[in-house]
């Protein structure tokens, strides 16, 4: 198993946000975290990236607890984030955001080839290379701000809310982005407030209510399980 939560728990300022949460993204999976606002999702993926220290369990990347580490030391094994509201840095151009992760964090692959798969996840944005990335639509921004987080080489990206703000007519645009990222032989963890938002293609999903993982299975199982329904329904 690549990231695997055991038993977590987080508290802010002594109020319990995150409850025993469990969960699991395996090599080359798509694993959905499901909730409405304010649900627990992004504190799990801030947890991860270690801006939260959790308060009880662990949160084990191949075997290696993060607990305690800084946010650059876990990047740096190959974790990549991108938060939700998608920022981009407005006064570079699109191809400066894209190549900046190749400045900060060194791989055995090359700036060219990272570059080169970032762009792969939305071929789109070749054609907006120079421009500023201000000058974006918000869509754009967003693709922009998955492709910088590949150009960090990870092995596992957590996506926050990739899909929100999205005119329905951007989302196959970006299912496909994330079909690509799989392609390459990357794991995905996506935080969606949106059930009905959700790529066909994840491998599984987790419900997350209240700060508590309420649902585990696959999204047809989701469907046939009246309690998940009821909750499913809230999110659309």
């Amino acid at each position: 198993m690549t990231l695997n939560i055991d038993h977590l728990h987080v508290d802010l300022d002594g109020t319990g946000v995150l409850r025993d949460i469990g969960l699991r993204v395996g090599e080359g999976e798509l694993v959905c975290l499901v909730g409405r606002n304010g649900a627990g999702k992004t504190t799990t993926f801030r947890s991860i990236m270690g801006f939260v220290r959790p308060s009880r369990g662990d949160i084990a990347w191949k075997g290696q607890s993060l607990i305690g580490m800084p946010t650059h030391a876990i990047a740096r094994l190959g974790l990549g984030y991108t938060p939700e509201g998608s920022d981009v840095f407005g006064e570079l151009s699109v191809a400066d955001n894209i190549a900046l992760p190749t400045w900060s964090r060194k791989t055995e692959s090359s700036a060219g080839s990272r570059t080169a798969a970032a762009y792969a996840v939305f071929p789109v944005l070749e054609k907006y290379r120079a421009r500023g990335a201000m000058q974006l639509s918000g869509g754009e921004r967003k693709m922009v701000s998955i492709a910088r987080a590949m150009a960090l080489d990870p092995q596992l990206l957590l996506l926050d809310e990739a899909f929100e703000g999205l005119s329905p007519a951007l989302l196959p645009t970006i299912s496909d982005g994330l079909r690509r990222i799989l392609d390459q032989g990357r794991s995905i963890l996506l935080a969606e407030s949106n059930y009905y938002h959700l790529p066909s293609f994840a491998h599984r999903i987790y419900i997350i209510e209240r700060g508590e993982v309420v649902f585990e299975g696959t999204q047809k199982q989701a469907r046939a399980d009246p309690a998940a329904l009821k909750l499913i329904d809230g999110t659309g």
